[in-house]
């Protein structure tokens, strides 16, 4: 059993998807105060000031500490979380016919041993339907979503070419920490 420091339903249901037991539970930490001249640089911050923040509010004695973060880059423009539907628009055209990197740094801690990641999945993307940009827009899912994105739902089918990992793409590498923990 670990404890996942993220209140994210997506990474909750790929730890359910790898078989890693789990509880759930967080303490928020403010993203928007990091600065980072990179993408990776700035998804190691989040993640440990997360980490951090974790740590001291559960330790790690009782269930292993994990935490995640993600960040979405096309075109040379980190793509974060976006906080309007207008804003989420125009983050999905800078991918639209675009290749766009999604990042995610994870960290485990148990008394056991100590892991930090980060690992990147490419995309190749497709032109987005203006229709169905407006749809996704209209449904809301995009809130929360790094880059607005949603490889599993919206972006599925607009996909030509990957190279990485989906899990990734999805919030969390369960595919490098099963190997650790099993």
């Amino acid at each position: 059993m670990i404890r996942l420091a993220s209140s994210s339903p997506t990474r909750a249901k790929l730890l359910q998807s790898a078989g890693i037991e789990f509880v759930q539970e967080c303490v928020d930490f403010d993203e928007d105060k990091i600065i980072a001249t990179s993408a990776k640089n700035f998804v190691y911050k989040a993640t440990l000031g997360k980490f951090e923040a974790n740590l001291k509010a559960f330790g790690y004695e009782d269930f292993p500490l994990l935490v995640a973060d993600t960040v979405v880059t096309s075109s040379g423009q980190i793509l974060r979380k976006a906080r309007c539907a207008d804003e989420a628009r125009n983050i999905l055209m800078t991918q639209s016919q675009s290749v766009t990197s999604i990042i995610t740094c994870m960290i485990f801690q148990s008394c056991e041993m100590n892991i930090i990641d980060i690992s990147k999945t490419e995309y190749l993307f497709d032109a987005f339907d203006m229709n169905d940009v407006e749809s996704y827009l209209s449904s809301g899912e995009w809130r929360g979503k790094a880059g607005a994105c949603m490889v599993e739902g919206f972006c599925k089918k607009y996909i030509k070419s990957t190279k990485g990992y989906e899990s990734t793409a999805m919030g969390l590498n369960t595919d490098l920490l099963r190997r650790f923990l099993f």
